[in-house]
């Protein structure tokens, strides 16, 4: 039976690690099974990403509303802009579109893969260490780059944003950390952090829903009774932390910059490079 303790850990990590470039995947391994944890089952995982789904749409309304507009524009007829701002966030919109359908893609057909699938802590460690290195590089990259040519979001363009879509895909892999690979490829194509983290944090709308929406799907072919204080809890929990977790982060990102959460990911990696070769917890 899933415990009170394990609803709050896990929501918190949930809502927490979502938007971070540190992979939720290396942290919800671990207390899981470090102390032995039942899984907490559909339900659970469906409450949650609603969670973090919800934080992400409060914080950013304004510029869905936007967004949501200028793709009605999109329709027969009503192609033309009537200023400079409903042309930007047109093209902002075709550009989260297009770097959203390779994870897609790929996340269907590798959905049996077993790579893909694998809860190997080796794995985890691995890819924690090796993206964390890469978000290093990048951001030690954008830090030496002239102010000049960094670019805003207004400059994505489809270009870019295939790019940033495939880095994307890499996310599939556990311990990559989504918003890392989003982070990593913006910061090397020469956006700002802010630009970088804005769109990644718009970028995972559409795939959380997505996520959601596919574990709502097998969650409702089951009969298992539901916990709704189970749910609830985890929902906002996860919604309330995942929505300070943006708000911070968008805060301190260009004060602190990314190498804080490099040599976290490390840390990480080496505490669960240790766990392997211990042999505490089953690969």
């Amino acid at each position: 039976m899933i415990l009170w303790c394990q609803i709050i850990v896990l929501a918190l990590i949930q809502g927490i690690t979502e938007f971070l470039p540190v992979s939720s995947s290396a942290h919800l391994i671990l207390p899981s099974q470090l102390l032995g944890w039942p899984d907490q089952g559909l339900t659970f995982d469906v409450a949650v990403h609603a969670g973090t789904l919800l934080a992400v749409v409060v914080y950013f309304r304004k510029e869905l509303v936007n967004l949501l507009h200028s793709i009605t524009l999109w329709l027969p007829g009503r192609f033309q802009y009537a200023n400079k701002d409903e042309q930007q966030y047109s093209l902002l919109a075709m550009s989260l579109l297009i770097a959203t359908l390779p994870a897609g893609a790929f996340g269907l057909w590798l959905n049996d893969q077993e790579l893909f699938n694998t809860r190997s802590i080796f794995v985890i460690a691995t890819t924690t260490l090796i993206f964390g290195l890469l978000l290093a590089f990048a951001d030690q990259y954008i830090e030496r780059l002239p102010k000049a040519k960094l670019k805003s979001l207004d400059s994505m363009g489809l270009k870019q944003a295939i790019l940033i879509g495939l880095a994307q895909v890499f996310a599939l892999i556990p311990g990559t950390s989504r918003s890392g690979a989003t982070l990593t490829a913006a910061l090397f194509l020469n956006f700002n952090r802010q630009a970088a983290a804005r769109f990644s944090f718009l970028l995972a709308i559409p795939l959380i829903t997505a996520a959601g929406a596919l574990k709502t799907w097998e969650w409702l072919q089951l009969s298992n009774s539901v916990d709704w204080r189970m749910l609830f809890s985890g929902f906002f929990i996860s919604a309330a932390s995942a929505f300070l977790c943006i708000k911070g982060f968008l805060a301190l990102i260009d004060r602190v910059g990314l190498m804080p959460f490099v040599i976290y990911r490390i840390l990480l990696s080496i505490v669960l490079f240790i766990i392997a070769s211990s042999g505490i917890l089953p690969e």
